[in-house]
């Protein structure tokens, strides 16, 4: 509070500094303007023609030895004249009708007349000492000078009230850092036995795991000052800036200690020397170097622990995984079942649940989803029941949420045609029969053709059980699952439409990779074709160096071809076999818009599905007949 109400003052301070500048300035220029624009200087010669033609109504005399007067026709006083002063002509005023005659004394500079003489070098002074200030920073944040110092954000132990027992999914990476908090807890524990803590640790995951999160969490369960800061952030256009930043960040870090330094997204400062565009001179590379040197003058008397998060591991320069800087390389994988139900017991904690509500049914129908994602989740499943007045989240609130999350938006404004709707309803019905009848294929979740995100049907597949590792069974099945809603389209319609793009392209890319990648081909081998290159300075895969010849190249593009017709033809196959329970699904999907994996064997058989007392049911049907509407007025 105090430090707060000091960065107040300081701005009082400044903006009360510049308004007294401001006014003094236009006091000056007030005062200056009118003197140098009425303040006219005659030779004696004028004044008398003037007098002698009565022109002068009104003369003042007695000060600095000079006359001042005013012609007639300005009687407001705007332009006066002067000259110098003659005694013996003061008795032909009268004479010529000079009706105002003023006597002024000497007088000595008064104070305003000081202050205006002096006003330039006080506001040039002002000035001066406003810019310094400035340029220091006056204990503030954005002076000039401050420009080369860290831009962390220190974050204290009094306010750092994340701990372990807010994270969850990631069990093996929090065993990791214990060894780190106690460090920080205990130092002469593992001093005096001659142990030495590790330097540094990485924290590796996709986006959205929880690393930043478990770094906090270090913070708050070790109790020591928190220097969090961007990888980003130390990178200028001005040579040198980071390397500033970096040497006044372990400064600080060291002043502090025990204290915790965290890097975000150290990729962006990290990434293979050499590969920019400005070879070894390039800032981000200084600003590396300077990192490296840091890590190495780390003393075990220091206290001090570098965390860094990253999602792009493969980018970062060898000189930073190295024993004696990143020693621990922590990886922060996507949660497991167990791992999703913990998370979501920690975000629904604030959040009033009602009694059909099972954390671990909708864990389990979220793989593959990360701690972000889940909070999101449980976020938009309170929204959802806020908007309907409910004072508790239900399961279907959790449900419409996780297809919110999972599939996308719902688009509910989007009006298609009774032709387009139909050929929606076959495309994902086509979907949803592979995937129900094809061995090793994901079960079938949920059917729609109500427009999600980009879609405008969506078939969702959810697998039994986390899968780490796909077997080529595994990927066929999944190829013909793609190539079913185009098939279904060309046996009910006899053409195809552009709706297939997607599946035709992530088939293609399942095919490419079984070929060239994974060693599936029976034709081609175990053998990875393709070099992918990593280089230049975004960081990223750029470009695929071809490191085969063009009898290879036609072999392979035979072999991703076969797969992807195969998938087509047992599509094909299948679809026309099962074309009754194909046209009941599409008809389904066009009464119901929403068939879930529970009302799927009954709309294969074409009985009626129960919804007088499905909530979710009756909402998307109401939903269906807002549309129907719209849609015959459309026409019309």
């Amino acid at each position: 509070m105090a430090k707060k109400n000091k960065k107040i003052k300081f701005k009082l301070g400044n903006n009360l500094m510049v308004w007294v500048m401001i006014v003094m300035a236009s006091f000056y220029l007030v005062q200056l303007i009118p003197s140098s624009l009425s303040n006219k200087e005659v030779n004696y010669n004028q004044y008398r023609d003037y007098l002698l033609n009565g022109e002068i109504y009104h003369i003042q005399y007695g000060q600095d030895d000079k006359i001042v007067f005013w012609l007639k026709g300005d009687e407001v006083g705007m332009n006066k004249f002067w000259t110098g002063l003659d005694k013996s002509e003061k008795e032909d005023w009268v004479k010529y009708n000079v009706n105002n005659i003023e006597i002024k004394p000497k007088e000595g500079l008064g104070f305003m007349d000081i202050v205006f003489n002096l006003a330039p070098w006080i506001i040039i002074i002002l000035f001066w000492f406003f810019m310094m200030r400035r340029m220091q920073g006056g204990g503030g944040q954005g002076g000039i000078f401050n420009f080369v110092k860290s831009k962390a954000k220190m974050i204290s132990p009094e306010n750092s009230k994340t701990s372990f027992n807010d994270v969850a999914g990631c069990e093996e990476a929090k065993i990791e850092l214990q060894e780190i908090v106690q460090f920080l807890k205990q130092p002469k524990r593992y001093l005096s036995i001659g142990a030495k803590i590790p330097r540094g640790a990485l924290l590796l995951g996709s986006p959205g795991t929880g690393k930043t999160l478990l770094a906090r969490a270090v913070s708050g369960e070790a109790q020591v000052p928190f220097f969090t800061i961007s990888g980003a952030e130390f990178v200028e256009m001005f040579v040198g800036v980071g390397a500033s930043r970096v040497r006044d960040l372990f400064a600080q870090a060291k002043k502090f200690a025990p204290s915790i330094i965290f890097v975000d997204e150290i990729d962006a400062v990290g990434r293979h020397r050499g590969s920019g565009m400005g070879g070894g001179h390039d800032e981000r590379e200084q600003t590396l170097n300077q990192i490296l040197v840091e890590m190495d003058g780390f003393d075990n008397r220091d206290h001090v622990i570098l965390l860094a998060a990253t999602n792009r591991p493969d980018v970062l320069d060898k000189a930073l995984l190295r024993p004696g800087r990143f020693d621990r390389q922590i990886v922060v994988d996507a949660p497991t079942l167990e791992g999703r139900e913990a998370i979501l017991k920690i975000h629904t904690r604030k959040i009033p649940l009602a009694k059909d509500v099972k954390l671990i049914d909708i864990a389990r129908g979220c793989p593959g989803l990360v701690g972000a994602d889940l909070e999101n989740l449980v976020n938009e499943a309170a929204l959802l029941s806020a908007r309907k007045n409910k004072k508790h989240v239900s399961m279907l609130e959790f449900e419409e949420a996780k297809d919110k999350v999972m599939m996308g938006v719902e688009r509910k404004s989007m009006i298609l045609t009774d032709h387009e709707k139909k050929i929606t309803a076959y495309h994902e019905a086509g979907h949803a029969i592979i995937a129900h009848y094809t061995k090793n294929a994901d079960p079938v979740h949920k059917v729609t053709i109500i427009p999600r995100g980009m879609a405008l049907g969506i078939t969702a597949q959810l697998p039994e059980h986390d899968m780490h590792n796909y077997s080529k069974s595994y990927l066929l099945a999944k190829i013909d699952v793609l190539m079913g809603g185009r098939s279904a389209e060309k046996l009910i319609f006899k053409d195809t439409s552009s709706g297939a793009s997607n599946d035709i392209e992530v088939a293609t890319n399942i095919a490419r990779s079984m070929v060239c990648e994974w060693g599936m081909s029976e034709k081609i081998g175990p053998i990875k074709f393709g070099k992918k290159d990593s280089e230049m300075f975004l960081g990223r895969e750029t470009s695929g160096s071809k490191d085969y010849g063009n009898e290879i190249s036609k072999t392979i593009d035979q072999e991703i071809k076969d797969f992807v017709f195969t998938a087509e033809n047992n599509a094909d196959k299948l679809l026309k076999k099962k074309e009754p329970e194909l046209h009941n699904l599409a008809q389904a999907l066009l009464d119901y818009e929403t068939i879930d994996s529970s009302q799927l064997p009954k709309a294969l058989k074409g009985v009626s599905l129960d919804i007088e007392n499905d909530d979710s049911t009756i909402e998307n049907k109401t939903s269906l007949k807002k549309r129907k509407r719209r849609t015959t007025s459309t026409k019309n």
